[in-house]
């Protein structure tokens, strides 16, 4: 009979519970073991053939001639224990911890032999040939204790069922519940809103990689804290801005306000300022027209129609008023404030300075000033350009008005390839007495385009001028495809009826396709690096609730805050978050403990801490999530104002 029991160790010592009852009560009558034992046959005769302890063996062997006897039958009183097909046929997948099986090898009416086997169930499909170098296994053969300790053998009758009745019986159909522990169950806790959801792999959503608009998130980090710091940069000592301004303050300037780089806006110079306004608080561009005295009041009219011309790649007016606080007359408009804004002039056409270049040879080295030569912008950059600023032309044209100053230094680059057409309505107010016809100046619009598109592909600003046009051209279908050429001499042709923006857009459809793709992509990105800082001030909220917690007056004699009270561990938990000592008694001031305890407290985990009192005369052992339900209950009734007094 064979059933399974719990391992305790590779084997147990044979224990003989009647031993001392047998040496104190031994009848004369009864046949002595030496004189049973000269009547067995040896079993190492039946296991191996023969006996290498012949000359000192006490049991019986057979000579020569005599025949080996046979095994017999088992009886009801002698049986011996096989492995049950159970255990053969056990699951291979299962971990060989779990497979360890304990077989009742023999039973004797005062002897108990239990021996355990660690080693792995062998399934048929992985058993192997038999070694030749051994008998056959003899399934009734008895491995005597001789084998054990050389000197004990059993004698007959060592089968007894009675004394095992206590094992029951192995079911192949039940679970053992040491061998197969009961499955966990999780309950599903409210979100709360306080943990960050990883954002999807990069080898799966393409979207969060680098795009052609958004950088990647280290770049993008830097761009926005560059962004943010120039925000909030104050003006230079000597620049003798006015304090408040029409109700923006904090002026600083954006532009060199002396010298050759003063930028012009059609006969006068500009100047433009970063202000904040004192109403709403937010930032806003300033571009000053220096010396301009306006003479009619309806010239404001231009900007109202402006300002209700929302565009992504417009740079949106707000509003527009005259001012003596620079010492003149002059005419500020106010738009969109785009931090580190640069025009595309600064970034591609403008000489850059030479550089100092040092060279190694033989005997030393050599320095020289080396001359920037610029380089060719990629031309899947120029595509959105032309597919950015079309679509803004496009929609002011729709709504009756001519964008007339498409120009390198008034298009901004506001961040990575993204463009937008700056000072837009200003020469409506500059020359409002001028009466022109709209439909030509949106012609002038499209052949203002295309000597932008020129300059920029040639990287210079000249480059679309009489003399260099078709030198131009012939440097673009060099260095550019035949679609990118055809564009450029589209847009500077000559002025018609067909040369509609529109049209245009139908001609490169699939160039603005691909951009719309991109700026897809652009979102997506957005969204991820958006979902990385969600509920990043759960921390925050944390310390705000042991703020309203701990130390409140009114608790100082309630009992839940005593030393005996549940509250109390908050008290405790406080001291060893933030008032932790070293050796030398000297203030532990760690931000990394600080933040690794209220993560773990805000996750509720099961791990556990010791506090200790004050006066270091107790201390208690408490989990994470203990003390996260001591704060929950504790706030929970400061928010309900149903604190037991």
């Amino acid at each position: 009979m064979a059933f399974f029991a719990r391992p305790q160790s590779a084997a147990i010592k044979i224990v003989d519970p009647n031993s001392q009852d047998e040496k104190t009560n031994v009848d004369p009558a009864t046949p002595s073991k030496k004189d049973l034992r000269a009547k067995q046959q040896c079993r190492n005769i039946v296991i191996y053939g023969s006996c290498k302890h012949q000359d000192k063996c006490q049991f019986a062997h057979p000579t020569p001639e005599s025949p080996t006897p046979a095994p017999q039958t088992p009886s009801a009183e002698i049986r011996t224990s096989t492995i049950p097909s159970q255990a053969v046929n056990a699951p291979t997948d299962q971990p060989l911890s779990r497979r360890k099986f304990c077989f009742r090898l023999f039973r004797r009416s005062n002897l108990q032999f239990l021996f355990h086997f660690d080693s792995p169930v062998v399934t048929p499909e992985l058993q192997y040939a038999p070694y030749t170098g051994h008998e056959t296994y003899n399934q009734y053969a008895y491995v005597g204790e001789e084998e054990l300790d050389g000197s004990k053998q059993t004698g007959e009758g060592f089968y007894d069922d009675s004394q095992y009745a206590m094992y029951p019986d192995y079911d192949p159909h039940a679970l053992d519940a040491s061998y197969y522990p009961a499955a966990p169950v999780y309950l599903r806790q409210p979100l709360d809103y306080h943990l960050y959801t990883p954002a999807p792999s990069a080898s799966l959503v393409p979207s969060a990689v680098d795009t052609h608009f958004v950088p990647s998130s280290t770049a993008l980090r830097q761009l926005l804290q560059k962004r943010s710091e120039t925000t909030r940069q104050v003006a230079p000592i000597d620049s003798n801005l006015p304090d408040e301004l029409q109700g923006y303050h904090t002026l600083v300037p954006l532009e060199p306000s002396t010298g050759i780089e003063r930028r012009k806006i059609g006969n006068w110079y500009s100047t433009v300022y970063r202000a904040f306004n004192s109403t709403d608080g937010h930032p806003y561009a300033l571009r000053r027209i220096e010396n301009y005295r306006l003479m009619q009041q309806s010239a404001f009219g231009a900007i109202e129609t402006w300002s209700n011309i929302r565009h992504p790649s417009i740079v949106s007016i707000k509003e527009a008023f005259t001012t003596k606080s620079f010492q003149d007359n002059s005419l500020v408009f106010v738009h969109a404030y785009h931090a580190d804004a640069r025009t595309l002039f600064d970034v591609h056409l403008k000489p850059k300075p030479p550089t100092m270049q040092t060279a190694s040879f033989q005997f030393g080295r050599s320095s020289h000033l080396q001359a920037n030569l610029p380089t060719l912008i990629p031309e899947r950059t120029i595509w959105s350009y032309i597919v950015q600023i079309a679509s803004a032309i496009k929609k002011v044209h729709e709504a009756g008005q001519a964008v007339r100053n498409i120009d390198v230094t008034k298009i901004l680059l506001t961040g990575q390839n993204r463009v937008r057409i700056s000072c837009c309505g200003i020469i409506d107010v500059l020359v409002h007495d001028t009466i022109q016809d709209t439909g030509l100046l949106q012609q002038e619009d499209i052949s203002m385009f295309g000597r932008l598109v020129i300059s920029l592909c040639c990287n210079n600003i000249t480059a679309s001028s009489g003399q260099n046009y078709q030198k131009s051209l012939d440097f673009i279908g060099r260095n550019y495809s035949v679609e990118l050429k055809d564009a450029a001499m589209w847009l500077s042709g000559r002025p018609g009826p067909h040369r509609v923006i529109g049209v245009f857009m139908e001609k490169i459809q699939a160039k603005v396709i691909s951009e719309m793709d991109e700026a897809l992509n652009g979102n997506d990105r957005l969204e991820n690096e958006l979902l990385s800082e969600l509920e990043n001030a759960r921390l925050v909220r944390l310390l705000c609730k042991f703020g309203f917690i701990n130390e409140r007056p009114e608790f100082a004699r309630a009992p839940r805050w005593s030393e005996t009270g549940d509250c109390y561990i908050i008290k405790l938990f406080r001291d060893y978050v933030f008032h932790q000592v070293d050796e030398h008694g000297n203030p532990v001031v760690n931000l990394s403990h600080v933040l690794t305890c209220l993560n773990k407290l805000d996750a509720g985990t099961d791990e556990r801490v010791m506090l200790i009192a004050r006066d270091e005369q107790s201390c208690l052992i408490v989990s994470y999530k203990e003390i996260k339900r001591c704060v929950e209950s504790a706030f929970g009734e400061l928010a309900q104002g149903t604190t037991a007094r």
